[in-house]
């Protein structure tokens, strides 16, 4: 099932009766003569993409998603299964340092000013403290048709008190300013900041707010950093279309059969960047079927007008 909201579309595409000559488009996708009309774009946390590239390329070209940031891609660049994903039509840009966390765009348009952290991230390493820590595979930006794109892996915060939980309350301030920053710099900018924000802003983001209560995710700091990226200038485009759904259902417990999961993953877009969503969708389904992620994709389609690649693999 894909929770969906927006406009009357084939997995978010408006759908042709018959494929069109002059445009050269087949399938899903609504064309003119030399470019494709809509850009689909979509986070999503795989909690390790060589354990599950098979299905992240297979969702990737069955929902024809047009750029994805991932995250909890668990490797170095040279472990990535790039092979798979070019002969899907896909580029790669990423950032992945070990085993644990790791972040990446895959991407069938053109990524432009790749950028590894944002400035002023901290860094983190147990039982150090200082200047000097070492920064987490944790962000990256691109720019795809104009339109600036971040994917974020938020530190999870382990336990109220834990200096990783200090971290990651840090983390989003800095991110917070380096955004108010972007804003100012370039407001009619499309920006829009994607990712595991491993933080649930309202009580019902969780299935029973009472078996969190002391815990992390939850904690009143924690929602006043997510809620400090309003204060700048971002809003959660895909709330706003679709205000229920969880993105995130823990293996243990049976707690994907029960429904008991919370909401982390969130796509926070300027101004000018909501202006240009035109529907948004929770593959909820992505979480069934073997060897799942436990997150699932969140997924918006942007009126936009991009190149249409003749090399890249068509849809039908």
């Amino acid at each position: 099932m894909v929770e969906q909201a927006g406009s009357e579309r084939r997995g978010g595409r408006t759908r042709l009766d018959a494929p069109t000559v002059d445009g050269g488009c087949l399938g899903p996708r609504r064309c003119r003569a030399g470019t494709v009309v809509g850009m689909r774009v979509a986070t999503y946390n795989v909690n390790s993409v060589r354990a599950r590239v098979g299905r992240v390329v297979d969702w990737l070209v069955r929902e024809d998603v047009d750029v994805a940031g991932l995250q909890e891609i668990k490797c170095k660049p040279e472990q990535f299964p790039y092979e798979a994903f070019r002969e899907a039509g896909y580029e790669v840009e990423l950032h992945g340092l070990s085993q644990w966390n790791g972040v990446a765009f895959v991407s069938r348009l053109p990524m432009e000013d790749v950028e590894i952290t944002f400035p002023s991230q901290p860094g983190f390493a147990k039982g150090q403290e200082g200047p000097d820590q070492p920064k987490e595979a944790r962000a990256i930006g691109v720019t795809v048709e104009g339109v600036r794109l971040w994917s974020l892996y938020v530190p999870n915060g382990r336990e109220l008190g834990d200096p990783h939980y200090d971290y990651k309350l840090d983390w989003l301030s800095k991110l917070a300013t380096e955004t108010e920053a972007w804003l100012a710099e370039r407001p009619d900018q499309p920006l829009a900041l994607m990712g595991d924000w491993n933080v649930a802003p309202l009580d019902t983001d969780v299935w029973d707010m009472s078996v969190f209560e002391g815990h992390t995710h939850v904690s009143q700091p924690e929602r006043d950093a997510f809620f400090r990226f309003e204060e700048v200038g971002l809003t959660d485009v895909v709330r706003s279309r679709l205000p229920d759904g969880y993105t995130y259902w823990d293996y243990k417990q049976l707690r994907f059969p029960k429904n008991e999961g919370m909401r982390i993953d969130f796509i926070l877009g300027s101004k000018a960047f909501d202006g240009l969503v035109t529907s948004a969708a929770i593959h909820r389904d992505e979480r069934k079927g073997d060897a799942p992620s436990d997150h699932v994709p969140v997924v918006l389609d942007l009126d936009l007008e991009t190149e249409l690649d003749d090399d890249r693999p068509m849809i039908f």
